[in-house]
């Protein structure tokens, strides 16, 4: 599976002072033990600094990409920031994300046409999240489509039906529960677009609930299931990740099973 290391987040309590103060050491840390722990590319997000957000990601990519030799997905709701870090990432980047809102798509486009980065697509659009799988489906086909319409191949796309709380589900089972609709959505889309890769934001998914790491491992094994081969996870989670490379041998992702094998003789596998 496509890992996509989510710890130099803005968002996060103890990593925003380290990208206010310009902590290289702090956050090339994080992005080498990103890097030893399995993932392939490091996301990287300064969206809670609005004010010089282009700046700020253009520091994080330089100062990723220096002390890592993996690929940044780029992670920014505005098309100035993405711009920028595009200009100073060295080799195919990921954007992380493109929603169908028609005003993000029009900043979006141009930029992702002249770079050719690998896109996360968002299943939202101008009225939101769908709360049904058929609705979010369309907005994916839209998004793959308007994509492979600037050049971006169906291998380069990576679709994420928006994962979002199980806790959130309607108790009286008026709407798709939230769980469900993630898995169908995947199960559609790898039906329609074999090459299109399927992903997610996997800690949604636990939100309001104890033990949340529990549900987001179960969550990642049940999603690979439905075509899940990529998502954005703390690769730092031992447990998680010996999971996801124990699921890739049963589903047959994994060559005779020689990833597992390599990964236990390192070391890397927890019971």
């Amino acid at each position: 599976m496509i890992v996509i290391g989510e710890l130099i987040n803005s968002t996060r309590k103890n990593v925003r002072p380290a990208i206010e103060q310009r902590d290289t050491e702090a956050i090339q840390k994080m992005a080498r033990d990103q890097a030893e722990a399995g993932a392939h590319f490091i996301d990287v997000n300064s969206g809670h600094f609005i004010e010089g957000e282009p700046e700020l990601l253009q520091w994080l990519v330089q100062t990723v990409q220096a002390a890592v030799d993996l690929p940044c997905a780029l992670d920014s709701p505005r098309a100035s920031a993405i711009e920028a870090g595009l200009a100073v990432h060295r080799g195919q980047a990921m954007v992380n994300s493109i929603t169908g809102e028609s005003e993000r798509m029009e900043a979006l486009l141009p930029v992702i046409a002249k770079a050719k980065p690998k896109v996360v697509a968002l299943c939202m659009d101008d009225t939101g999240i769908p709360g049904n799988a058929k609705a979010r489906v369309a907005i994916a086909c839209k998004l793959i489509d308007a994509l492979a319409g600037v050049g971006v191949p169906h291998s380069d796309v990576f679709v994420d039906p928006c994962v979002l709380p199980v806790s959130s589900a309607d108790l009286e089972g008026k709407a798709e529960h939230p769980g469900e609709i993630v898995v169908n959505v995947m199960r559609e889309i790898r039906a329609r677009y074999p090459e299109v890769h399927l992903s997610g934001g996997l800690s949604n998914v636990s939100y309001g609930l104890p033990k949340r790491k529990l549900i987001n491992r179960a969550a990642c094994l049940v999603y690979m299931a439905a075509g899940m081969d990529a998502a954005i996870i703390d690769p730092l989670d031992e447990y998680l990740m010996s999971l996801v490379r124990a699921a890739e041998c049963i589903l047959n992702r994994d060559e005779m099973c020689m990833g597992y094998i390599t990964a236990d003789r390192e070391g890397k596998l927890v019971v």
